[in-house]
């Protein structure tokens, strides 16, 4: 499984959100610091789902990256998020 696949999971288990797009925006990053050959290094994720509405901005990227996990989010280099209830 690839790691959009693994983002995608995970949030889905963890938020059930209305809506969830998972974007590999790495080879826009060629050239630059944390690109790796083949993708899978920099995402965007736009999410939506109703546990975010009484959220503050921090509890909720604190929240999606407890939900994706160390070990997941250590092999990302940049994770773009927009987040909302």
């Amino acid at each position: 499984m690839n790691r959009a696949d693994q983002i995608s999971n995970a949030l889905e288990a963890a938020f059930s959100p209305q809506h969830l797009e998972v974007i590999d925006e790495s080879e826009s990053h060629r050239g630059h610091a944390g690109y790796q050959e083949g993708g899978q290094s920099h995402f965007r994720v736009v999410i939506r789902a109703p546990i975010f509405g009484e959220m503050s901005r921090v509890a909720r990227h604190r929240a999606i990256h407890a939900a994706l996990g160390a070990d997941l989010v250590g092999q990302i280099h940049a994770l773009a998020l927009d987040v909302a209830g």
